[in-house]
């Protein structure tokens, strides 16, 4: 069975060594986040997570939610209520939200952290209430005061929780093609009918009611994307002086059969005329959903982070108790019958792997998660736009990137087991089945993409690129004198180059030939992923230098950057060689072709 031990001290060291959150939070008005209570608030949620969530993370895997044709009633894993309940005493639910609803007031940039590690800790259980947070995300942005009133204070408080209803049977990604229909009652309520699937958390028993945020089409509704409303939909009715009503006419049909993540509960939910209330304006659903949906992919992007370290973790104590043949050196145990399988050049490669894409990581998602903070309160127009900018550009890079690192990973680590990572005793296997769905949850990686080829790069004109390389180049000056550092600084500086230019090519090209956008944002995410993260590896290596932390910590730090930057970041000239060949190999072969 897999064990999780929580890596705070990676954690503060990104954190308050690296990311110097406490300066930025006084800043944004965060007067109670300083050190202490940062500090105090992890050491917290460590706890809650290895002693109460994690050993239910099996528990969910073998029992999985068990669901109940003839009422639609979805039980959860023995001992995941208990949890929940738990987690809603100890005001997890509201950590980031606004006072002024019953929240802690905390920066996002803290609740990231607090993601990671109870994602790495039971990815199952997360989900339950991973969509609340989206949910009062959308209604404080565009929800009527009654509808912040009524329906906020109980989603903070967690006594209820929400979700996001997009996807249809006939329309995933192209929500244009959905069907649910939304008729006016007469009461300032409409009627909401249609089936929605893959719906996380749709059904359970944890809380009372669950809060369904419903894209559906009004009477006169446009045709494609533009006639597109959100509505909330209750699973119980919700008069608007907030008195609770009868059941609404939603229910669970089924719950699907998944590849992982058996104890979380993914519904198809049927909607046969329940009352429903909407949201915004009529037709700008896809505004609304979007508030909650970016939010989402970063939390996403956090859960392929926290499988990628609890695989981690327990690889390396694996790889140093397994003894198994000698090292091509010669003994290093000679005392031993074998030497431990950490001497091998193999399994360090993939243990190094896994500790440079997380370890990296970790900084690219806490400082997105800090932009979420700057972006809504900087003081100066400007540093919110900058911050807006910079965070629309790196959110698919979180999304896709930290999620196939955590697939690659999660398998890295069961490599490290052998045989006996393919079994279940060991819980590897698990992992690597449960990390698979992040690829694909809130737009899948070649939507990511898209998403940061097409509008974030090419229809923002580089916006937020801009902003990123202005910090590359700003470290690569502050550090051009650094003899220490040179070995990380210029290859840095030359990448940021590249990217710049390839960016500018694409761009180029693809005013002559829009295929060349599709075709090359797949390798554009990586390529921008790659070198990102090696900003963040030689700013960590500047930091650790500087700081007061142990010399073994410092050695670590430098040692692993080392192995990034000769062995990851060469993954760079694959994708730009891909770019370059353009989009005839993909769209060359006719058709009829791919059968033979």
């Amino acid at each position: 069975m897999s064990t999780y031990h929580a890596p705070l001290t990676d954690i503060r060291f990104a954190l308050h060594d690296v990311l110097q959150v406490e300066t930025l939070f006084a800043s944004l008005g965060f007067e109670d986040a300083n050190r202490e209570t940062l500090d105090a608030v992890l050491d917290e949620c460590a706890r809650l997570c290895e002693t109460v969530l994690a050993p239910l993370n099996r528990v969910g895997d073998e029992q999985g939610v068990r669901f109940d044709k003839a009422t639609g009633a979805v039980t959860t894993p023995d001992g995941f209520k208990d949890a929940y309940d738990q987690f809603v005493e100890g005001g997890w639910t509201g950590m980031s939200a606004p006072a002024e609803y019953g929240g802690m007031n905390m920066p996002h940039g803290v609740g990231i952290c607090l993601e990671e590690m109870i994602d790495a800790a039971n990815l199952a259980w997360s989900n339950f209430p991973l969509l609340s947070h989206g949910a009062v995300n959308a209604l404080r942005h565009h929800g009527a005061d009654w509808q912040k009133e009524v329906f906020l204070k109980p989603l903070i408080a967690g006594t209820w929780t929400g979700t996001m209803c997009l996807t249809e049977p006939q329309c995933g990604t192209d929500l244009g093609l959905l069907k649910t229909r939304a008729e006016p009652a007469g009461d300032d309520s409409y009627s909401i009918t249609g089936t929605k699937i893959f719906i996380t958390a749709g059904e359970h028993d944890l809380t009372d009611n669950i809060i369904h945020l419903v894209l559906a089409r009004l009477p006169d509704a446009p045709e494609g994307s533009r006639g597109i409303s959100l509505f909330i939909v209750p699973k119980v009715q919700v008069a608007r002086d907030g008195s609770i009503g009868e059941r609404n006419a939603v229910r669970c049909g089924a719950v699907e059969h998944k590849m992982g993540i058996h104890g979380s509960a993914t519904c198809v939910i049927n909607f046969d005329g329940a009352q429903g209330y909407l949201i915004g304006q009529p037709h700008k659903g896809l505004m609304a959903m979007f508030t909650m949906m970016n939010t989402a992919r970063l939390g996403v992007g956090v859960q392929g982070l926290g499988l990628a370290t609890r695989a981690y973790e327990n690889a390396l104590r694996y790889a140093r108790e397994r003894l198994q043949s000698r090292a091509l050196s010669g003994p290093k145990l000679p005392s031993k019958a074998a030497d431990p399988i950490l001497v091998q050049p193999d399994v360090r490669r993939m243990l190094l792997t896994c500790k440079a894409l997380t370890e990296g990581g970790r900084l690219l998602a806490y400082h997105a998660g800090s932009l979420v903070d700057s972006a809504e309160l900087a003081a100066d127009a400007d540093a919110r736009k900058q911050a807006d900018d910079l965070l629309g550009f790196l959110t698919p890079i979180v999304k896709g990137c930290l999620t196939e690192w955590g697939n690659e990973c999660t398998y890295h680590a069961l490599q490290c087991f052998g045989g006996h990572g393919y079994i279940a005793e060991h819980g590897m296997e698990q992992l690597a089945r449960d990390a698979r769905i992040t690829t694909l949850y809130e737009g899948t990686t070649g939507i990511q993409a898209l998403d940061l080829m097409g509008r974030k790069t090419l229809q923002l004109q580089g916006a937020g690129l801009r902003v990123f390389l202005g910090m590359v180049e700003a470290f690569c000056v502050e550090h051009a004198g650094n003899a220490a550092l040179a070995e990380f600084v210029e290859p840095l500086q030359a990448k940021a180059g590249e990217w710049q230019a390839l960016t500018r090519s694409i761009a180029e090209r693809a005013a002559a030939d829009p295929e060349e956008i599709g075709a090359a944002a797949y390798d554009y995410l990586f390529f921008s992923g790659y070198v990102a993260l090696a900003y963040w590896w030689a700013r960590s290596v500047a930091v650790a230098d500087a700081s007061a932390r142990p010399e073994t910590f410092k050695a670590g730090k430098r040692e692993t950057a080392r192995f990034y930057f000769s062995r990851i970041l060469p993954r760079t000239k694959t994708h730009a060689a891909a770019i370059a060949s353009g989009p005839a190999s993909l769209l060359g072969i006719a058709d009829e072709a791919l059968d033979s």
